[in-house]
């Protein structure tokens, strides 16, 4: 998992050092593998716009440019055919050494002098996996809006820090975004700030008339949801929602596309759009697959299912992999006008299944293998229509089309302050415990001498006293609790009656002459 100071910072204040903050989350087991500063090695490169381009006098495959840095006009010499007039683009000024160690010079072009270079995403050290495919060849060329003579690092996105982390299994409300927030404020006691979810919903129609939901086996799904989207527009994603998928390892794509991979990486909920008018009968039906049945996935590849996988059909065929890929049939393309988006939660345990025997693992698949909160699919929805809506990009129709047959119900566990510390070998105040499990959003309420916390639903992991106990460990801080000896009644070892007669009866046979065979 990973995930960006910048993005962590939209939900809680941070005001530590990357280094601080990564030992305080190892300390309360949420381990750090490794923090990355993608910009560390861009200095001096910043952003400018191309006032006038002509072909080089002397040099038929050479360019003059004239680039405004902001303090001054430069000429450089390019031999890029991808730069016009009127583009922004990353300048190298003199003196600056880029990723990789070249040093960029003041050099001399068959009478002309380059007063630097103009860079492609290559020479700023930029991985071609999460950049668009357009933007790996040539000179990089910015949004049109994008300042002149900033830091490249800004634009980029690059200025940020990525943590790493290694977290176990069973912390599944750990992957995501938020989740790690909620910890990061837990620790430091900052607020959490989660994503307003009020909607405009100013489709035409309501969802559950527009299309219909159903589930043929609800121990492989328990829960079905989705939203629909009318008047849907594609274009490119704003850069800072842009900058989020890619310090995460993503390449942005559009912005629906976009918006269902924030908000599983914000939220821990994957979503998937269907092209709303490509579904027959506008209808889904998560089942097992028929034998031999067959899908093309959006990777292009044609597969063969078997029943043990889970998929979601239309009235017709089989539209997705369900918790693994979507089919190419249904896909969001720059034709698409209306949108069917789903979230759903899936067994783990099929998922992991399904994926091993396709040879399919995504982002979405690893999140399903470790379980996902059954009482979220709404709020996902709702977040990704919020997004969509606030970015002109769609009409949300009102309300959800939501199939729920086993509602999840909260663990409640009830406790004592000396129990607990009994188990920890601490003196906790209650207060003090009472205050590390509201920052945890446990919710605790005080009857006597008994605490009862209502589990939230993300929190899966948490199912007795002793879980508690290591809540409360983990944020009053391991290094706090003090070393004691293990405590318990010892009594020394005896032979039992039987074993003593027979030692004895064994010595005097030995002793009469005897030999013991074995």
């Amino acid at each position: 998992m990973r995930a960006s100071m910048n993005w962590l910072k939209r939900y809680v204040d941070i005001d530590m050092a990357p280094e601080a903050l990564a030992d305080a989350l190892t300390m309360a087991g949420i381990p750090v593998a490794a923090i990355e500063k993608p910009g560390r090695e861009i200095k001096g490169i910043v952003t400018g716009k191309i006032v006038e381009i002509s072909r080089h006098p002397s040099a038929d495959k050479l360019f003059v440019c004239k680039v405004d840095v902001g303090k001054q006009i430069l000429t450089i010499i390019t031999g890029a055919t991808n730069v016009f007039s009127g583009h922004i683009v990353p300048v190298a000024l003199p003196d600056t050494v880029l990723p990789g160690g070249k040093e960029i010079k003041a050099v001399d072009f068959r009478g002309i002098t380059s007063q630097g270079m103009l860079c492609s995403a290559d020479e700023l050290g930029l991985d071609a996996k999460i950049i668009s495919p357009e933007l790996r060849e040539g000179i990089y060329v910015f949004p049109p809006d994008t300042e002149v003579g900033l830091d490249v690092r800004g634009p980029l996105g690059l200025d940020d820090v990525v943590f790493e982390f290694e977290l176990t299994p069973n912390r599944a409300d750990c992957f995501s975004v938020l989740g790690l927030a909620r910890e990061i404020a837990a620790i430091t006691g900052r607020t959490l700030r989660k994503p307003m979810l009020s909607l405009r919903e100013t489709g035409v129609g309501k969802a559950t008339d527009l299309a219909t939901i159903k589930i043929a086996d609800s121990t492989l799904c328990s829960r079905f949801s989705a939203r629909i989207f009318q008047n849907v527009k594609i274009f490119p994603s704003p850069l800072w929602m842009q900058h989020c998928l890619q310090r995460a390892g993503m390449r942005p794509i559009n912005n629906v596309v976009d918006v269902t991979n924030f908000v599983m990486l914000e939220m821990g909920q994957p979503l998937h759009a269907y092209d709303y008018n490509l579904l027959a009968r506008h209808e889904l039906t998560a089942r097992r697959a028929n034998p031999g049945e067959k899908i093309t996935t959006l990777d292009g590849s044609k597969r063969e299912l078997t029943p043990d996988i889970l998929v979601i059909a239309d009235a017709v065929q089989a539209v997705g992999v369900a918790g693994v890929m979507g089919g190419l049939a249904t896909e969001v393309t720059a034709a698409t006008q209306n949108v069917l988006l789903e979230a759903a939660v899936f067994n783990p345990a099929n998922i992991r299944r399904t994926s091993r025997a396709l040879g399919l693992r995504s982002e979405a698949s690893a999140r399903y293998e470790r379980g996902v909160d059954r009482a979220s699919t709404i709020k996902a929805l709702d977040r990704a229509a919020k997004l969509l809506e606030d970015m002109g990009a769609c009409q949300v129709c009102p309300g959800v089309i939501d199939v729920y047959p086993d509602i999840a119900v909260p663990t409640r566990i009830s406790f004592t302050v000396d129990k607990i510390n009994r188990h920890l070998g601490t003196r906790i105040e209650r207060s003090t415990m009472e205050t590390i499990l509201r920052r945890l959003e446990f919710e605790p309420s005080v009857n006597n001498n008994t605490i009862t916390v209502t589990v939230p639903t993300w929190r899966k992991d948490v199912e007795s006293y002793f879980d508690i106990s290591e809540e409360i460990a983990r944020l009053y801080g391991y290094d706090k609790v003090p070393a004691t000896m293990p405590e318990g009644a010892m009594r020394s070892g005896r032979q039992g009656a039987l074993a003593v007669m027979v030692d004895i009866a064994r010595d005097a046979l030995t002793a009469a002459g005897f030999d013991e065979i074995i």
